[in-house]
């Protein structure tokens, strides 16, 4: 069942970013693909596309907390100059996952079904792993989890901005800490509901601080990991 999930949800996101290119008979825009299945996690699905213009999709299911439901998510964003270009020399480095990724050590601790793909309109290869020994595959893994963590946190500000403001200091403080230890990518990713947050001015201005300052963050560390 989970691999029906992942196959439907990987053409339902790949779809729009090889976009109109297909149908126009042109080389689809290279793209790479990350997803994760990881039951009892949150999310427990998640899967993120990337062209090579950097125009990016993520989709997730799970609960924004824990007396919610499952429910899917989706974003558009658009992905910095340099981890565009990390990602598809990583890609590249990887052989474009045309073999076998896995370190095949049965014994490593489960971190979840991980699958990379890579499709450009005439190559399509695509590989599955739980830990691999291959630096690229590792650097792309950290990566793309870093970006899933930065939009889960999006997803959360979102939803608390809407029903529980109350919820947003202790959210944007663990955002905060993330951010600063160099756990999270992509920041500039999830700067509309930041930039709601601090021009709400029912929002406490403390709160309001904080969004403000992970915004500054989000600009000036656009490039970087």
């Amino acid at each position: 069942m989970a691999a029906t999930i992942e196959i439907l949800a990987f053409v339902a996101i790949t779809s729009p970013l090889i976009s109109q290119e297909a149908s126009t008979g042109k080389v689809a825009t290279p793209t790479v693909t990350f997803t994760l299945d990881f039951p009892q996690s949150t999310p427990d699905h998640y899967l993120i596309a990337v062209e090579a213009n950097g125009h990016a999709l993520y989709e997730s299911t799970g609960k924004v907390d824990k007396d919610s439901e499952d429910e899917p998510y989706r974003a558009e964003f658009e992905v910095s100059a340099g981890n565009r270009e990390r990602i598809f020399d990583w890609v590249k480095q990887a052989h474009y996952f045309s073999a076998d990724i896995d370190s095949g050590n049965r014994k490593l601790a489960f971190t979840g079904d991980k699958a990379l793909t890579y499709q450009d309109g005439q190559t399509s290869h695509r590989s599955q792993y739980n830990y691999s020994k291959l630096e690229p595959v590792r650097q792309l893994t950290a990566l793309f989890q870093g970006m899933a963590g930065t939009l889960e946190y999006g997803r959360r500000l979102a939803y608390y901005h809407h029903y529980q403001k109350l919820a947003l200091d202790e959210e944007l403080k663990r955002m905060e800490a993330q951010a600063k230890n160099n756990e999270l990518s992509e920041i500039q990713g999830v700067a509309p509901v930041l930039r709601e947050i601090v021009e709400d001015v029912s929002v406490m201005n403390v709160v309001r601080a904080r969004a403000q300052e992970l915004l500054q963050m989000g600009n000036g560390t656009a490039g970087r990991r």
